[in-house]
């Protein structure tokens, strides 16, 4: 049911609405797509780039922290109670963000996503003290089901919100009263949660050292023991890479989709629920390919398919510079997105857990993951954004592509690696 809870904030105001939303009324408050902030002025598609590297910036800074209390405190339940609350107030607060009080809309999506992550961080460490390990893929599959199904109707329901209030010739309200439910919808079903959720005991012995100190002392120990583990090395360098793309393509495609093709966000939201779709059917194709041919190969296969989306969104844009009509491709694209977005992550994060050494202390090994993810979408997001204000947003596309391929001959370096100690092991 938490789930069912806090996926809405991911989906329908990180992917859907708020960029949308960002860039209409900071164009419509200032009459032009540049934004004063802070002293200084930014494209207001940048602005919303550099907002979301900093939001993961600090969560990234976080995650060891939070991590160290989920593990060693035994008052978790308060935490995640906390970060569920900062987040879904934060939501709500979008209400009163117009486009000319840039400050207070960046402050809400900021602690939003704060909120989102750092709750995450302690949900999931409940999973093994509340179901048997033969129960937890079932139940933990069941979640995401769950949080996919609660985000697609409440993404409905605000798409219906929008229709209603063009209709009456008023493009605000929509995106508001939405961001206003999706704040209510986490606070509200997660109370269901709350209300079973038991208060656990400290699951590691006290530590000499404060929960400040700990997190980071963990992720010090992991970088240590990934040199005894050079596939597993080999393969994070390739995820830190490749989910710079993944990351940004996710986060950024309804602006591209709003600033380089100008669609109107009926259109965008109707292409992001698609997306959602097709997404299901591309986890379980791709799940069915790594049993047969191996993960990293079929990670490898798939990073190529990345890398020739990029290139047709940079012909995509190129096409709606002339002025021809470019609609039709993007959603081409965006089918070919949803083919290997939802995939691509389960199969990662798999895929790292069958490369990881036998150890007990898989946390910190999954914190290393995490942070590493992290700061991905942080130097992703920020080199999107800047590219975009120095030159235009499909130069940006060309960054991808390298992100793409680095991480594409790291994977063929560690499938080599594998291959190598196959060998060693059948001789």
């Amino acid at each position: 049911m938490y789930d069912w809870a806090n996926s809405v904030y991911n989906l329908v105001v990180t992917t859907t609405f708020f960029p949308i939303y960002f860039l209409g009324v900071t164009k419509d408050a200032f009459g032009e797509n540049n934004v004063p902030l802070l002293g200084r002025t930014f494209k207001n598609s940048s602005l919303y780039n550099y907002t979301a590297a900093f939001a993961y910036l600090l969560i990234a800074i976080l995650l060891p922290i939070l991590s160290s209390i989920a593990d060693s405190k035994g008052n978790k339940k308060r935490f995640m109670q906390f970060f569920c609350y900062l987040g879904s107030i934060a939501c709500m607060g979008l209400f009163w963000f117009t486009g000319k009080n840039v400050e207070w809309g960046i402050f809400c999506f900021v602690l939003a996503a704060i909120g989102y992550i750092g709750s995450l961080v302690f949900y999931n460490s409940y999973l093994p003290e509340i179901a048997a390990r033969e129960d937890q893929d079932r139940i933990s599959a069941k979640g995401y089901s769950m949080g996919y199904i609660g985000s697609v109707l409440l993404q409905i329901i605000g798409f219906g919100l929008v229709i209603y209030f063009e209709g009456k010739n008023d493009e605000t309200s929509g995106p508001l009263y939405t961001f206003l439910l999706v704040g209510l919808w986490w606070i509200g079903f997660a109370q269901i949660t709350f209300a079973r959720l038991p208060n656990p005991q400290p699951i590691i012995q006290k530590s000499k050292h404060n929960f400040l100190v700990d997190g980071f002392r963990e992720l010090k120990s992991v970088y240590t023991q990934l040199a005894n583990t050079p596939i597993l090395k080999t393969y994070l360098f390739a995820f830190f890479f490749y989910s710079m793309g993944v990351q940004t393509v996710m986060l950024a495609s309804t602006i591209f989709g709003d600033k380089v093709l100008h669609l109107p966000a009926t259109k965008l939201i109707i292409t992001v629920v698609l997306i959602q779709l097709v997404a299901i059917a591309g986890a379980v194709i791709m799940s069915k390919l790594s049993a047969k041919y191996g993960n990293l190969k079929v990670l490898a296969t798939v990073v190529v398919f990345w890398i020739f989306i990029c290139i047709g969104a940079y012909f995509v844009a190129e096409l709606a510079e002339k002025g021809n009509d470019a609609e039709y491709y993007f959603y081409g694209l965006a089918i070919a997105v949803g083919l290997v977005m939802g995939g691509i992550q389960s199969l990662s994060r798999s895929t790292y857990s069958k490369l990881m050494p036998s150890t007990k202390d898989t946390a910190s090994f999954f914190s290393f993951y995490d942070v590493a993810e992290k700061l991905a979408i942080v130097i992703g997001m920020f080199t999107y954004g800047y590219i975009d204000e120095l030159i235009g947003m499909k130069y940006s596309l060309l960054a991808l592509i390298i992100f793409f391929s680095i991480g594409l001959v790291a994977l063929l370096m560690a499938i080599k690696q594998q291959k190598k100690i196959n060998y060693q092991r059948v001789s």
